[in-house]
């Protein structure tokens, strides 16, 4: 066991030393190998932070919770929430009001989303959803309302516009005829400011102004339900519950389960990482090349020394092994440059952000997953290939014979 950790390292070193001999020619290789490693490394990760989170924010906005929206002419009553709380599995349902507003701010006119909707159902669907200052308004208050982090505070300077008390203006506009727009003005009062949530997917809380399910027809003349609201159980009664939907309502209305948006998106990540996998590969197997490439060249210029190694001693296997291990010290060092680079490149890439449109725009920033499972499947895969690109040669080379080999010039 001792003679062969000391062959394996007097193999190391003399590979080692055959590199640094051929210094231009092995760094060209290392390049060419550390493209795979990095492009793996910064896409992969860079794709599964943005997805980590956009899970996240999906379930954090219910994975109990169900939305539906009425379709074409249908209008949703007072019966279809008598309907739907018959359905096993239904913890609460209510109806909502929804419409897009603008307010004034020292950077000029922002543009807010406003739920009229019951807001004991509200925060018990969306988790992690907190009052910072202030408090629920009565359901009779047509006036008061909760908003959001971002309505209350400036997002560029963080100074706060809004307090508890203050009234704000909302310009609501509402298309009436073919061609023609109603401008109304409607004037809120601050009954409580929620934190900051972060989420910027189908609802945005920090860009949000909630009230109370009465202000929807009195305040904002609404005169139709926006949606309901369908609170479930538990997780487990949701695909139960979407399905009895779906076939209840067909084209009446659509129906939206925040779990089976974060399965889609899985689903999406799923085929965008193979993507990315397939894409890398494709940097390895050019890798793979240029190693057999610089491998074989390695060996017919050194056969007069390797005919050396083998009078001197060496078996096939050890010239095979000797050649193998300068393949892989070029995998190796070519690997860690690879991943270093991929980590400080996904990092620039992530910072930049990601635009999300859905009731409102947003960017998000998500930090990229550069998880140890990345890492040791990178380096796998980049010891194969070095193996791989260095297998012919290595053979060849310890195919040599002798005699021929000293008689090389």
């Amino acid at each position: 066991m001792i003679a062969m950790g000391l062959l394996m390292a007097d193999l190391l070193r003399y590979a080692v030393k055959a590199l640094t001999e051929r210094r231009l020619r092995a760094l060209l290789t290392i390049t060419g190998i550390a493209i795979g490693p990095l492009a793996l490394v910064m896409m992969t990760s860079v794709v599964s932070g943005y997805t980590s989170y956009v899970e996240e924010q999906i379930m954090g906005l219910g994975q109990n919770l169900i939305v539906l929206f009425p379709q074409k002419e249908y209008r949703l009553s007072s019966k279809d929430i008598d309907f739907i709380k018959s359905i096993d599995g239904v913890e609460g349902v209510g109806a909502f009001y929804t419409t897009r507003g603008v307010i004034r701010s020292p950077h000029g006119e922002e543009e807010v989303t406003i739920y009229a909707v019951d807001m004991d159902l509200v925060f018990k669907a969306i988790s992690g959803l907190d009052i910072m200052e202030g408090s629920k308004p009565s359901s009779s208050d047509t006036t008061a309302a909760i908003i959001g982090y971002k309505v209350a505070y400036d997002p560029v300077t963080g100074e706060k516009i809004y307090d508890i008390g203050d009234t704000i203006q909302v310009i609501v506009s509402e298309v009436v005829e073919a061609g023609k727009i109603k401008i109304k003005r409607v004037y809120v009062r601050v009954a409580a400011i929620l934190e900051e949530y972060g989420g910027a997917m189908f609802l945005s809380p920090d860009s949000t102004i909630f009230l109370s399910l009465n202000a929807g027809r009195r305040l904002l003349d609404l005169d139709e339900w926006s949606g309901l609201l369908v609170l479930a159980k538990s997780p487990v009664y949701v695909d139960s519950i979407t399905k009895k939907l779906r076939e209840s309502y067909q084209d009446a209305a659509r129906v939206i389960s925040f779990i089976e948006i974060a399965r889609i998106v899985n689903s999406v990540t799923a085929a965008m990482n193979f993507i990315t996998f397939s894409t890398s590969l494709s940097a390895f197997a050019v890798a793979t090349a240029g190693i057999a490439a610089t491998m074989i060249t390695s060996v017919i210029e050194r056969t007069r020394e390797i005919g050396v190694l083998k009078a001197l001693g060496f078996t096939d296997r050890q010239v095979m092994a000797l050649i193998l291990c300068e393949g892989v010290i070029m995998s190796l060092i070519g690997c860690c440059i690879g991943i270093t680079l991929g980590a400080i490149g996904a990092n620039i890439l992530a910072s930049r952000g990601f635009t999300l449109r859905g009731v409102v725009e947003a960017k998000i920033y998500a930090p990229p997953s550069i998880t140890p499972t990345l890492i040791i499947r990178t380096i796998l895969i980049t010891i194969s290939i070095g193996i791989i690109g260095s297998l012919f040669p290595a053979y060849r080379a310890s195919k040599i014979p002798p005699a021929v080999a000293l008689r090389y010039e």
